[in-house]
């Protein structure tokens, strides 16, 4: 069928990430069982804008949230035009469909305080468990770079000549990203003790299990929601809110946004500006403090 075709094409000509194409083949079949349900329609080429909207439509009735709809038109975007690509179609019809609207939603991140407290105050423990845990902490607070890509980082990929990392992320896209001194030695020691842990280990990956095995994006999730929560209350302590948290210290520190971008692997600067949020406001409460026609809150 057109749909497995498609999936196929994401996964081995993309590449797409497991986890997207976990989504995307979840939202195809959501949309053909509507077709198959309320139109017996199986024909791509029958597929006419009304009947995007009408899935539409369904979605919001069962509860699903802008945000989440305009993903799963994503899919059928991507989709629509693979099959342009491919001759299957002569019409597009997402072109007539206009995507409900989302309100903004800002990253979350941890304060300054609250990381530098994390790696200056708490206690990660000793042996090889200790160290991994405090390198996986320092590699995606210090680097940016997402969960898959840190359980993906090869030991070749780390250049300590140059202190630099490369970095495998969405699409197979490669990117260079630079790591400080500390970190670059914090490697070193972590390399050192795997050998001696692990002998004769030919595991391919950098950070390793506590039984020498690659890790996997649950262990990666559940060991930095621990360590997060020691120091900070904020929502949600995931892999992505030191992404986030990265961004955003960086921001605020003066750091260029098209600097940034690269750094992140952001294809497009719109991704990356919604971390200007946060400088936004420290200019917001600098102005409203310091110039004299500024309403100034008084103290009760």
């Amino acid at each position: 069928m057109m749909q497995e075709r498609f999936l196929d094409y994401l996964r081995y000509e993309k590449r797409f990430s497991p986890h997207t194409l976990t989504a995307y083949e979840s939202d195809m079949g959501q949309f053909v069982d509507f077709l198959l349900k309320t139109y017996e329609m199986s024909n791509a080429g029958e597929i006419h804008h009304t009947h995007v909207r009408a899935w539409m439509v369904d979605l919001m009735e069962k509860g699903n949230v802008p945000r989440s709809i305009n993903r799963k038109l994503s899919c059928l975007k991507s989709f629509f035009k693979y099959l342009r690509k491919q001759g299957e179609i002569t019409t597009n019809p997402m072109l007539k469909v206009i995507p409900p609207k989302t309100g903004k939603r800002l990253p979350v991140f941890v304060p300054e305080k609250a990381m530098s407290l994390l790696f200056d105050r708490v206690d990660f423990g000793a042996g090889h468990a200790g160290l991994r845990n405090r390198l996986v902490m320092e590699v995606l607070y210090c680097t940016g770079i997402r969960k898959s890509e840190l359980v993906g980082l090869r030991t070749v990929d780390v250049d300590f000549t140059t202190n630099n990392i490369k970095v495998y992320g969405k699409g197979g896209k490669e990117r260079l990203v630079p790591i400080a001194r500390h970190l670059a030695e914090l490697i070193q020691r972590y390399i050192e003790l795997r050998l001696s842990v692990f002998p004769g280990n030919d595991v391919v990956n950098l950070i390793l299990s506590d039984k020498g095995k690659p890790m996997t994006d649950s262990y990666v999730y559940n060991l930095v929601k621990r360590y997060l929560s020691i120091v900070t209350t904020v929502e949600k302590r995931s892999p992505h809110v030191l992404r986030h948290s990265f961004a955003t210290h960086l921001s605020n520190s003066g750091a260029d946004l098209n600097a940034i971008k690269e750094l992140l692997g952001h294809s497009s600067l719109a991704s990356t500006q919604v971390y200007t949020h946060n400088s936004i406001e420290k200019l917001k409460k600098v102005y409203q403090q310091a110039h004299p026609k500024a309403e100034k809150t008084t103290e009760p």
